[in-house]
């Protein structure tokens, strides 16, 4: 699971019953009194995210869904990096903002707008009032989603609504309006946030697998509708992120900071197939970009997997 904005279930499931017995069997899960000893365990980290001198995206304009946290708002600080004019938009406004100071303070070039993605007029007056600001619109990257973990007869219709409004319904909204800005300027790039769920899923996500797997179809056919105005369309399929989400999940997220992240690398060194650990908001954002990025004119209607391995062990 990998996105922002997340209003995630309290239920326990099967996954955080085995995070459990890794933390308990490495003693991690003792808090902070027992941190240095964690520390030790974890001591090799992820590897650090290498920015690049690329400016792929000079005077370009991208809006970004689900960017005031984890993937969305590293994706922005990633495209203004790389000379573009960014626009995203979330819930949290405190969050928001913050993530625009940086952009800014570090040079960048980015505007907050408050938008929920289950309201089609928050999504139509951010897209056109971002448009307007900068003067077009050329990529986009449909990021904002949520979860809700539960067996499939406890959800409420409204859960399940939720879920799929947000995930689904949103990235279609979004599209909706962002299109015709793009067809407008000559073309342009979409890219939306699925999941490696989409593919292989566990017990208790549903909801969030059919959001995720519909996710792809509607890209498949967006890049058929699109493909001669010259706009791209292609899914991001993530594996597992080191993203707020996930440690709203966890029943350690509560744990201080350094602990949590030594639990985590435990946990995930036997839980997650393939490289044994999360991936970093910043390595998933990246790819973002280069699915968006203009040397790739003929990649369009594609589910690109990035999961460090995970699907190919399922």
């Amino acid at each position: 699971m990998t996105d922002d904005d997340t209003t995630p279930s309290p239920d326990p499931t099967s996954s955080r019953r085995r995070l459990l017995g890794a933390i308990a069997a490495t003693g991690v899960a003792a808090g902070a009194a027992g941190l240095a000893a964690g520390v030790a365990l974890g001591a090799d980290t992820n590897p650090p995210h290498t920015t690049t001198a690329l400016r792929r995206f000079e005077n370009r304009v991208v809006v970004i869904t689900g960017a005031t946290s984890g993937i969305g708002a590293a994706a922005a600080r990633l495209f203004a990096a790389e000379g573009a004019r960014v626009a995203f938009c979330g819930r949290r406004i405190e969050r928001g903002r913050a993530v625009e100071r940086a952009i800014r303070d570090a040079g960048g070039e980015a505007t907050y707008y408050r938008a929920d993605v289950l309201v089609e007029d928050d999504i139509r007056a951010f897209v056109d009032a971002a448009a307007a600001k900068y003067g077009g619109l050329h990529v986009a990257f449909n990021n904002a989603g949520i979860t809700i973990q539960k067996q499939l007869h406890e959800y409420s219709a409204d859960e399940f609504d939720r879920v799929v409004n947000t995930n689904l319904r949103g990235a279609f909204l979004a599209m909706k309006y962002q299109v015709p800005h793009m067809i407008r300027a000559g073309g342009g790039t979409i890219v939306v946030t699925s999941s490696s769920n989409a593919i292989a899923t566990d017990s208790q996500r549903s909801a969030y697998t059919a959001s995720k797997r519909g996710l792809v179809g509607l890209v498949q056919s967006a890049a058929l509708d699109y493909a001669g105005a010259g706009i791209r369309v292609n899914a991001l399929v993530p594996g597992t992120t080191d993203t707020e989400l996930v440690r709203n999940l966890s029943p350690i997220g509560g744990l201080p900071d350094d602990a949590y992240q030594v639990a985590m690398r435990q946990w995930a060194k036997s839980n997650v197939p393939g490289l044994g650990r999360l991936a970093t908001p910043e390595e998933i954002a990246a790819f973002a970009l280069t699915l968006a990025a203009p040397e790739h004119q003929y990649l369009t209607g594609a589910q690109l997997v990035i999961d460090g391995g995970k699907t190919a062990h399922a």
